[in-house]
């Protein structure tokens, strides 16, 4: 399965540009169990599509990268919205002296989705699986996946965060603003996403936090209002600002005991590749995607 799995992102790195809208329209029929209008597409998840091959702008591309949006947050909104991270950025595993990390720490890299190991007690785990899972993250070139095209020059790295799971009461909810135009629309909120994140609740809400009666279909959904955080609005200020510009983004935060935390800009969300029950809700948020209104 593997080798098979090599040989097929190796022809999807040699295939011409014309040919990615016929992979990506295939992948999406065959998921999603429709056909995608790439011409003239409506649907958000139809948008993810289209973005994913015509979307190149190299600003996308910066803050894709886990290692170098920090900066520009940074300029942003400031350095104390950073989650703390342990020693420099690495080329390779090899070079982690795992020895000066402290006891519990998230080993992450840079340059895909879903590539990090939270670590919540360092003597219960092996070193030598740590090692060969993330260089086996190394060698991957996560654009080709499915033409998530602004991870392909992406210097592949690892880097260590605290662990904020330290300072949480055992759950770390996960804010996912979408914004439109510089504006928040609606967010997703997803709780007990520890220790296996595709078991999280997830709840779609509306900007002023009440909860929506949509929900993804690839996780449990949130049926009963959650409490809004003391700081939302600034939550909401401060998604605002860094998707200013953007025709589109997810910006993702973390809020531990009231300090808020930035997680990641998101570009192509689930890839387009899930549903949305009910299946208006992919109509909704679509029309609130102007294309052109931005990056």
């Amino acid at each position: 399965m593997a080798i098979k799995r090599e040989v097929f992102i190796k022809i999807k790195k040699h295939m011409p540009k014309k040919c990615w809208g016929m992979y990506v329209s295939y992948k999406y029929k065959k998921i999603m169990g429709k056909k995608c209008n790439l011409k003239n597409p409506r649907t958000y998840t139809e948008k993810i599509q289209w973005s994913k091959i015509n979307r190149n702008d190299p600003m996308i591309s910066r803050l894709s990268d886990k290692v170098a949006v920090r900066s520009w947050v940074e300029e942003k909104i400031g350095g104390e919205y950073l989650i703390p991270t342990i020693g420099k950025a690495y080329s390779s595993a090899d070079d982690i002296d795992y020895d000066s990390l402290p006891d519990s720490f998230v080993i992450k890299a840079n340059h895909g989705s879903g590539l990090n190991v939270v670590v919540d007690d360092k003597k219960e785990i092996s070193f030598d699986d740590i090692k060969d899972k993330a260089n086996s993250w190394l060698k991957q070139n996560f654009a080709y996946n499915s033409f998530e095209m602004q991870y392909k020059d992406i210097r592949p790295q690892i880097y260590i965060e605290k662990n904020l799971l330290e300072d949480c009461e055992g759950d770390l909810p996960d804010y996912k603003f979408f914004c439109f135009g510089g504006k928040v629309y609606c967010l997703y909120v997803m709780i007990d996403t520890y220790p296996i994140h595709t078991n999280a609740k997830l709840g779609i809400f509306d900007k002023n936090f009440n909860l929506l009666p949509y929900y993804r279909a690839d996780f449990t959904p949130i049926t009963k209002q959650i409490e809004k955080p003391a700081n939302y609005s600034k939550m909401i200020e401060i998604a605002e600002k860094l998707s200013e510009g953007f025709s589109h983004v997810r910006v993702d935060l973390y809020n531990v005991n009231g300090k808020i935390y930035f997680g990641e800009m998101t570009f192509s969300t689930g890839s387009g590749l899930f549903k949305h029950v009910p299946e208006e809700f992919d109509e909704i948020l679509g029309n609130q995607w102007d294309l052109e209104s931005g990056i």
